[in-house]
């Protein structure tokens, strides 16, 4: 079960004035539910372990397995977390980097993987010319050139859109069809349609398919099975859900997450 205690409570990172500092927090000891709060500080989320979803600048952003989530500063979110998540967070001083302005899933290199966990040891207020502080750098320089991926839900602050993703984000199962969201929120069926695809880019089907795809990286990043992955997301068989994953991804669920491990483990033999 996970602890009582906000993971925003550990520390304040925007009391740091170092180019980049690191943590590192087992939600074994806090709510996997962290609030919507801010920082000062751009924010890297890496997950070592389990899963974890942020919602920021009205999308839904997922972390798997090697890669990692920034967040520029500034940008209110929120974070939730599977109960057996481990997360290093890399928290960067405004212009010290060349990172992106913007919210986004950055692929994560096993070497910024180990610099970011090297970090998390690390007093906050380490000398500007100790061993750390290089570390730092290297790290931010790394950092910048790492590739972008796109495990993203747009969501909108539409307050229409913004109820059917929270009803299908909590109820991923709904099988409610768009004329049945389009009675619930009190519209017609195609002034929705037309709402949707203006404000997400997606059209209805599209749309909650990404947030399939979304819940269902986090899930079995976080160790559950296909079956239950299925169940959760109301499919009639594990053929259907893994059919939808591989026209999506290219590969079935098994196949991806071995094809991500080989190539963690070929970076890591260079």
């Amino acid at each position: 079960m996970s602890g009582s205690r906000s993971a925003v409570s550990v520390f304040d990172p925007d009391l740091a004035d170092r180019p980049a500092v690191a943590r590192l927090l087992d939600f074994a000891d806090y709510e996997a539910e962290v609030p919507v709060h801010v920082h000062r500080r751009g924010q890297l989320i890496l997950a070592l372990h389990g899963a974890v979803t942020c919602t920021a600048d009205d999308e839904i952003w997922i972390v798997p397995p090697d890669c990692g989530v920034w967040i520029p500063g500034g940008m209110p979110h929120s974070v939730r977390t599977t109960a057996n998540a481990r997360l290093s967070y890399l928290f960067v001083e405004p212009g010290a980097a060349n990172l992106p302005a913007v919210c986004c899933t950055l692929s994560i290199s096993p070497l910024v993987r180990e610099l970011v966990n090297r970090l998390t040891g690390e007093v906050l207020d380490y000398p500007p010319d100790s061993h750390a502080a290089r570390l730092a750098r290297v790290t931010l320089d790394e950092l910048a050139g790492m590739p972008r991926e796109h495990f993203n839900l747009p969501i909108s602050n539409d307050p229409k859109i913004r109820a059917i993703a929270d009803a299908l984000t909590l109820d991923p199962s709904d099988r409610s069809t768009l004329g049945d969201w389009a009675r619930r929120v009190a519209m017609s069926e195609r002034s929705l349609a037309r709402l949707m695809l203006r404000e997400t880019g997606l059209t209805f089907g599209r749309w909650r398919q990404q947030l399939h795809l979304v819940v269902a990286l986090r899930e079995l990043a976080g160790g559950a099975a296909v079956q239950t992955v299925a169940d959760t997301l109301g499919y009639e068989s594990v053929n259907a859900f893994i059919t939808m994953f591989k026209k999506a991804l290219g590969s079935t669920p098994a196949q991806y997450f071995t094809q991500r491990r080989a190539k963690k483990l070929s970076a890591l033999s260079r």
